[in-house]
């Protein structure tokens, strides 16, 4: 495993990270504490360390509470735990953007993770309107002066969102995290260079394209999950139509595709870590691997990089 710093804060993290979206059963199937030990001991055997979880990410928090059942079983200064704020999923799902509800948010996250402080606590994908809240704001400084929240981060909804991101620094945001892979290469125009500049960690969502660039699924394939099943289908078969010229293309022969989209995303000199989904200790494995698959061809390698 590689490990990066992120950003101007303290923390280096790996360059394969964990998101946990799954846990919260979105995604087809619905997770005992039993899997999800598993998948996390995997990954830290690999050298992995950073988690990516959000409140709303299964209702009642439950990915959160799955990884707080697992935390309080080990060492919890091992995990760099990034979780989100900003909506609500409890009997129904609502946003909560105030203060308040978000000072709230914060003491449910830290119950469900069954810890004393959160290292990233990232606004979660909301409109301009509410993120520019200097309330919102100075409350959330003053979480991170009691101890509460080691940094903060923005996860931008848009992937080209650049009045967000050129605020981060205004706000103490320390990342961003924004939806790049091969088949969206959107941040590489604005946001990209402006965390750059501002010295911002980067954690780059979606790396395999809600699952296209894995490899497995070709143009006609039928998605039951809850987030891709409602989909556009003439988008979704032409996104894997460009998924199989990739294929042959770019992919390296014998290099497994999933593995290489990953590489593709951190050969970026702005990308500290890719936080890709899994459902297996197997597929923790296939991701872990592009850590050591080096797609870099000349010298501009972060000099961060361990």
């Amino acid at each position: 495993m590689k490990y990066r710093r992120l950003g101007s804060t303290e923390l280096k993290v790996s360059v394969v990270g964990v998101g946990t979206w799954q846990f919260g059963g979105d995604w087809g199937k619905d997770f005992s504490q039993r899997e999800v030990d598993a998948i996390l001991d995997r990954a830290q055997s690999l050298g992995i360390n950073l988690l990516d979880t959000a409140e709303c990410y299964g209702p009642h928090h439950r990915s959160e509470t799955f990884i707080g059942d697992y935390l309080k079983r080990g060492k919890r200064e091992d995990w760099v735990v990034a979780s989100k704020f900003g909506h609500r999923w409890h009997d129904h799902w609502e946003n909560a953007w105030s203060a308040d509800a978000i000072r709230v948010q914060l003491e449910e996250s830290l119950k469900a993770l069954q810890t004393d402080y959160i290292d990233l606590y990232q606004f979660h994908s909301g409109p301009d309107e509410v993120f520019d809240n200097d309330e919102l704001w100075t409350m959330l400084d003053k979480q991170v002066e009691a101890g509460k929240i080691r940094n903060l981060g923005i996860s931008i909804g848009a992937n080209d969102n650049i009045h967000q991101t050129a605020k981060a620094t205004e706000y103490n945001a320390k990342a961003i995290q924004v939806v790049y892979n091969r088949l969206d290469k959107k941040p590489e125009e604005a946001v990209f260079p402006s965390c750059i500049e501002q010295d911002l960690g980067v954690l780059a969502r979606v790396p395999l394209a809600s699952g296209y660039l894995s490899g497995k699924y070709k143009p006609g394939a039928v998605f039951e999950d809850n987030v891709r099943k409602n989909r556009d289908r003439a988008d979704v078969d032409e996104k894997l139509r460009q998924v199989e010229e990739i294929a042959k293309t770019e992919v390296p022969e014998g290099v497994d595709m999933a593995t290489w989209a990953l590489a593709w995303c951190l050969q970026h000199p702005a990308v500290t870590c890719v936080i890709p989904g899994c459902k297996s200790p197997e597929q923790v494995e296939a991701n872990a691997a592009a850590a050591s698959l080096d797609l870099v061809k000349d010298d501009h390698r972060a000099a961060w990089e361990d």
